[in-house]
């Protein structure tokens, strides 16, 4: 029998529900249990897909091509448990698919409302593959009052009265604010919280409160007494100097414990938290610190690059080192040298992003680090402006772009060394897209395999020469220029399977300069570190040695 958990906050949003959920579920599988998470998001956009990474982060891809809410990357970090397109859902995915019933006829002329039709919608969701784990984890997006989370709130209420007692479990975050001009943390907004809550028929089992102070014993019995729950329920959270320290640190104070007593386990065995120990000991035992310059357009908001952040530090981990991440803004010097930005960084990393803006200083930063020897580490869109790059500045080729480029200005201006892919394979049938297509899921998306160039410094750094990364593209490099290329020692050493598309790109005589196409970042876990970025800060530790 599966139980579920659902968690919600309120107070304030950002209270780091994605990271209880993921913590949670680490510590139920150190103990033994499966788990899946999911998260449900009140917007109305169909998927993040669409969305700017300032207004909602990075978007996380999963192996079947979902595009989806950062919070799943926590999910995989920290549990292992490979996302799929059935963990997320949205307000604008739901209503889709009412209405695609509706004009289908699917209703037999009912009155389309959002109780129940909406309502059995998210029901369905939440009922996908639910005897296939011991655990479910459910988290609510937003804040709960939010009027557009409603209908989720409503589901998850129904939900829980139509299955055996004790097998859901409502899981509540809330802030406990200091006032500094009274000196004590106030317990009221939990309160309103709480009462808001009940007030639309859920009554939370556990509470886990936000606190930049340590929770008077006082002040968690007031938190009982008012919000109607035990003592041993109201869980502390406070801030951690690392987001890995969280399934030890929630484990001490119980979280397990409750949520176990709360389905009614009583037997649980006690969870190994042997890898989370280790953990713990890499981040904070490091023997040596090396800095990466992440060189973007997206930089005043990190969690716009936050699995690649999240991936260093796993690199990190692997080299007992401490990864120094600094941003730098691409467009500061798209008309100077570079060389005073990016001197002194023993690393250098371009990531994915979307338009023209800013191309230019990453084309810089690849020339950069091609010419001084710096570890390069170009992720899609940071491979394709190495290949213009090196079109450019070796090859000779002085008007080398990308087609993106042109389509966005509307005029020709390059030629395009980057293509607009209109037609590939995935798994067996041919896939089709158009420049005008809707934008909204029609890229290159989920795990594609590719083949490495036997002896290639790839196939050393992965030990294989079959490998398979998840992409989220709508452009790829154009293999009429491969031999051209390779000739100036930009060696296409990783290709798909039918040899189509460049999937990795290396130079030959540089110390460590590679570009890949794909999105390693989303397959990095702490325990498991993703081996480009475990051999990335290995080079740039070897570099650090050398200053």
């Amino acid at each position: 029998m599966t139980r579920y958990i659902f968690i919600t906050g309120g107070v304030v949003s950002s209270l780091g529900k994605g990271l209880t959920s993921a913590a949670l579920g680490a510590l139920l599988q150190a103990r033994g249990y499966s788990v899946r998470l999911r998260k449900l998001d009140p917007y109305l956009n169909v998927d993040p897909g669409t969305m700017s990474p300032f207004e909602h982060g990075e978007v996380f891809v999963t192996d079947d091509g979902a595009e989806t809410d950062l919070d799943l990357g926590h999910y995989e970090r920290f549990t292992g448990v490979a996302a799929r397109n059935t963990d997320s859902v949205s307000s604008g995915r739901i209503y889709s698919t009412v209405l695609e019933k509706e004009r289908r006829g699917d209703y037999l002329g009912k009155t389309i409302q959002v109780i129940p039709h909406v309502t059995n919608e998210i029901k369905d969701f939440l009922s996908i593959g639910e005897d296939e784990v011991d655990f479910m984890l459910c988290e609510i997006g937003g804040t709960v009052g939010d009027i557009e989370a409603l209908p989720f709130f409503e589901a998850i209420r129904q939900f829980s009265q139509e299955k055996p007692r004790g097998q859901c479990v409502f899981m509540h975050l809330t802030l406990l604010p200091f006032l500094a001009a009274a000196g004590e943390l106030k317990t009221k907004p939990t309160q309103h919280s709480v009462k808001e809550l009940r007030s639309i028929g859920i009554a939370p089992d556990i509470l886990v409160c936000r606190s930049e102070h340590k929770i008077p014993e006082k002040e968690r019995a007031k938190i009982a007494l008012f919000c109607n729950v035990r003592l041993d329920d109201v869980i502390p959270a406070y801030d951690l100097k690392s987001i890995y320290e969280a399934p030890i640190a929630y484990h001490n104070v119980g979280l397990d414990r409750a949520v176990l007593a709360a389905v009614g386990i009583t037997d649980a065995p006690e969870p190994d938290l042997t890898r989370w120990i280790d953990v713990e000991d890499r981040i904070h035992n490091a023997e040596g610190q090396v800095r990466v310059a992440i060189v973007g357009k997206y930089t005043q908001l990190e969690d716009a690059y936050k699995s690649i952040k999240e991936a260093l530090t796993h690199g990190g981990m692997a080299n007992r080192v401490k990864v120094k991440v600094e941003w730098v803004d691409a467009e500061i010097f798209e008309n100077d040298d570079p060389s005073p930005y990016l001197e002194g960084y023993d690393a250098i990393l371009v990531p994915g992003g979307f338009g023209e803006r800013g191309t230019e200083g990453k084309i810089k930063a690849a020339q950069f680090a091609r010419e001084r020897g710096v570890p390069y580490l170009g992720i899609c869109l940071g491979m394709q402006m190495a290949v213009i790059e090196a079109a450019r500045n070796l090859a000779g080729m002085k008007d080398a772009g990308s087609e993106e480029f042109d389509h966005e200005s509307g005029e020709k201006r390059f030629t395009p060394v980057v293509y607009h892919l209109k037609e590939w394979v995935q798994g067996n049938h041919k896939v089709s897209r158009k420049v005008g297509d809707d934008k909204g899921g029609t890229m290159r998306l989920g795990a594609y395999s590719a083949s490495l160039n036997e002896g290639s410094r790839v196939a050393e750094i992965y030990g294989t020469t079959q490998i398979e990364e998840r992409h989220r593209h709508r452009y790829e490099v154009d293999t009429k220029y491969r031999e051209k290329l390779e000739e100036q020692g930009l060696v296409f050493s990783g290709m798909s399977p039918d040899g189509r598309l460049p999937e990795i790109v290396e130079c030959k005589d540089h110390p460590w300069f590679i570009g890949v196409q794909f999105h390693p970042e989303l397959k990095s876990k702490p325990f498991e570190p993703h081996p480009l970025f475990k051999d990335f800060v290995r080079a740039a530790k070897d570099v650090s040695r050398l200053v």
